[in-house]
């Protein structure tokens, strides 16, 4: 690899795109571990509303939440392409994975430094704490999302907790892994998510 060549990676972000209503979101495909059609989901008693519930991945219990909700939206309805992203944010120190619903998840891109803009200060629904820039590709704004400062410290605790007490209860959850770029269709299949070198 020469200079140039080092400079332009050094440049590059990776994101996973995903759609909540009609605005594309974006994370650092660095905190996705994989992405998961939407099946039933096990509720837990007395917890916020945005948190759905757990989900058995693998033999591990992944908390759910919907970012919808979060955000002040309506709730997130299964659909065809409705998917959860399972995705790993730090609490103390410690990472924590739990999955988040999404109405689809588009793509993975990249952006230069460029493409990247500060949060807005109007303009947008959410907080500007939560957003770390606004990408733009293709004409199209892309809102970048820290899900570190998405949820309060208490929230995230309270994720964790979800998953340490519901670690021994089994779980009817059927969950498959998808790539972000295939098309739907009525025979599942199992595929990691596909993230570009």
């Amino acid at each position: 690899m020469n200079k140039e060549d080092l400079i332009m990676s050094n440049n590059l972000n990776q994101y996973l795109t995903f759609k909540l209503e009609e605005e594309t979101y974006a994370l650092d495909i660095s905190r996705v571990h994989s992405v998961l059609d939407f099946e039933k989901i096990t509720k837990v008693p007395k917890i916020p509303d945005f948190m759905r519930g757990v989900i058995n991945l693998r033999g591990s219990v992944v908390p759910i939440v919907d970012l919808k909700l979060k955000f002040g939206l309506p709730l997130t309805e299964k659909t065809i392409d409705t998917c959860v992203i399972i995705v790993e944010i730090v609490l103390d120190n410690e990472p924590t994975v739990l999955g988040i619903l999404a109405d689809s998840v588009q793509e993975v891109i990249n952006l230069e430094t460029s493409q990247i803009e500060p949060p807005p200060k109007i303009g947008t629904r959410l907080r500007t704490e939560f957003i770390t820039g606004m990408g733009k590709k293709d004409d199209e704004f892309i809102i970048l999302l820290d899900l570190d400062k998405v949820f309060t410290l208490e929230e995230l605790s309270m994720v964790q907790e979800m998953g340490q007490s519901e670690a021994d209860t089994e779980s009817e959850e059927s969950f498959e892994e998808v790539s972000p770029s295939r098309k739907r269709s009525s025979r599942k299949r199992t595929r990691e998510v596909a993230v570009e070198a």
